[in-house]
């Protein structure tokens, strides 16, 4: 019987989303031994580099973001994404147990609202057109909408960076988790061409000869660099159990954005589908990030 790229995509997803939860837990005990040797991650420390537990966290989320990866080169992004609502239910649950980090009964109400809201948006997501080269993919990323969305992405996070984050990053979890959020919508489009390219490549069309292939690859690695060093941040500074939930909410809902205006998928889908995904997910989103800043305050 023959398995259908979505159902790989699917299986790999999953797979991702428990290696990602689990890396969570391990890299912020990394983050707790290395900051009582020295200054913490959340005050620029970099002790974190040389504490072996926070690199077996690095390499458990890097088992996980190789498992994501191929799932892009086998299934959309508005599939994908969604998924990652796994790792939270993971992290929760071992915060839980081995941080000690209590989650009242909103929190969880939080979580399987979420869980409900990314299935509904797994069931219903639209179609999207797998492109046949780089080159394609080049014309869709360079087109008005998507150059738009890029360019208030990277303007709004420099100002996070720069401005916001040196005055306010130690007292309001929104800002670290915003700059990876909208850096993080950016990483997975960056990703998605390149894991076309490879695919494509692997099938005989070599796509290695496009400066485009290289351009993507280096807006990713970027990308993923600034993605680690402020999720490195938010994780010394705040709760496990309240830095997982509320990410993965913003992180899936500009990525779904983001797909929407790169991909167009929103032209393929029926009206009925997209205001039942919307509502599926920003349900569970206010509940879950209500209920874990509570769960934070308390």
């Amino acid at each position: 019987m023959t398995v259908s790229d979505n159902a790989k995509g699917f299986a790999l997803a999953l797979s991702s989303s428990a290696f990602i939860g689990a890396s969570f837990i391990l890299k912020k005990f990394g983050l707790r031994r290395a900051a009582s040797r020295g200054a913490a991650a959340g005050f620029g420390g970099y002790g974190y580099l040389v504490e072996p537990l926070w690199w077996v966290g690095m390499i458990t989320m890097i088992f996980g973001e190789i498992a994501n990866f191929v799932a892009y080169m086998f299934a959309p992004a508005v599939l994908v994404t969604p998924l990652g609502a796994l790792s939270i239910i993971v992290s929760a649950v071992l915060a839980h147990f081995l941080l000690r980090e209590k989650l009242q009964k909103l929190g969880v109400l939080g979580c399987i609202l979420c869980i409900v809201g990314s299935t509904v948006i797994v069931l219903h997501a639209p179609e999207e057109k797998t492109p046949s080269s780089v080159d394609e993919i080049w014309s869709l990323a360079t087109q008005p909408a998507f150059l738009f969305y890029t360019g208030a992405a990277v303007a709004v996070s420099l100002v996070l960076m720069l401005h916001t984050a040196p005055r306010y990053g130690q007292s309001n979890i929104m800002i670290y988790l915003s700059i990876c959020s909208i850096i993080g919508s950016l990483t997975v489009m960056s990703i998605k061409a390149v894991g076309i390219a490879i695919k494509l490549t692997i099938e005989g069309i070599n796509q290695a000869g496009y400066f485009q292939t290289w351009v993507f690859v280096m807006v990713a690695v970027s990308c993923i660099v600034i993605q680690l060093n402020y999720l490195n941040k938010a994780l010394d500074t705040f709760n496990t159990a309240v830095v997982s939930p509320i990410y993965y909410a913003m992180f899936t809902t500009l990525t779904i954005f983001a797909s929407a205006i790169m991909f167009k998928v929103h032209r393929n889908a029926q009206l009925e589908s997209v205001f039942r995904s919307i509502f599926c997910l920003y349900g569970p989103c206010f509940y879950l990030s209500a209920g874990l800043v509570w769960t934070r305050c308390k």
